[in-house]
């Protein structure tokens, strides 16, 4: 089995501030049932993608199972100001928020006064050439992103209604030429678009795979689709050259 591992994964806390954000849910006031299921949801398709699935990730699960169960029960009427199961998790989230939206501040202070202090001394470094980097690959796109995309596909993927056993052989190296094959022809696209004539579950993960395998060699762009959850699909370089950047 093809295997993909990603070095920068979010976490858990990460695909729930996802939810939040793309529902525009109250941080306060979060859905535990409605958010449990979903999180059962992406971790399910992490695991049919092949994508490690870290351990703090069925913590989060079972917690949030936990607090599911809690809510279910019936309050004690005898108890003074019983705290809301939820409210831990909500401590969690917003702690976590205020860190990592402090951090992209530290990060972009960082990178603001990296264009104002400059060394001298210049002509005595040795001269390298640097190559340019051709941008960035993943704008704005993170791993919830491709997995939400790849939800609502498969979802709107052509429904059989005979039911048949075929063996279907099918690779990541024929998946990345008919990618390339596809972006020669049509130019660039969306996930929808690129899988919307499959039939076949295995088929359409091994094109995920294959768009991951090929961002990471820096051939391909993603990009979301600006209210809608889906994914748009670009190359790097003309597509002309494509196939020699496989090289």
């Amino acid at each position: 089995m093809y295997r993909v591992k990603l070095t920068d994964f979010e976490g858990p806390l990460d695909l729930l501030l996802f939810f939040i954000k793309r529902d525009e849910l109250d941080i306060y006031n979060i859905p535990i049932a409605r958010i449990t299921q979903e999180f059962l949801e992406y971790l399910h398709l992490m695991a049919s993608l092949d994508l490690e699935v870290a351990g703090d990730f069925i913590v989060m699960a079972a917690t949030l199972m936990q607090i599911k169960v809690r809510m279910l029960l019936p309050r004690d009427e005898n108890a003074v100001d019983e705290e809301d199961p939820r409210a831990e998790l909500v401590r969690r989230l917003i702690e976590y928020k205020r860190f990592k939206e402090m951090s992209q501040e530290m990060a972009a202070i960082e990178e603001e006064q990296r264009k104002i202090h400059y060394r001298s001394l210049f002509q005595a470094d040795t001269k390298i050439q640097i190559e340019e980097d051709s941008g960035d690959i993943l704008k704005d796109v993170s791993l919830f992103n491709l997995i939400a995309a790849f939800k609502t596909a498969m979802d709107h993927m052509p429904k059989k209604v005979i039911h048949e056993v075929n063996l279907l052989n099918v690779s990541v190296d024929e998946q990345m030429s008919f990618v390339m094959d596809f972006l020669r022809l049509h130019g660039q696209t969306t996930l929808r678009r690129l899988v919307g004539h499959m039939t076949d579950k295995l088929r359409i993960i091994v094109t995920v795979i294959a768009l991951l395998e090929l961002t990471k060699n820096k051939v391909l762009s993603l990009s979301p689709v600006e209210g809608e959850t889906d994914i748009a699909i670009r190359p790097t370089t003309p597509v002309i050259s494509l196939p020699a950047a496989l090289a």
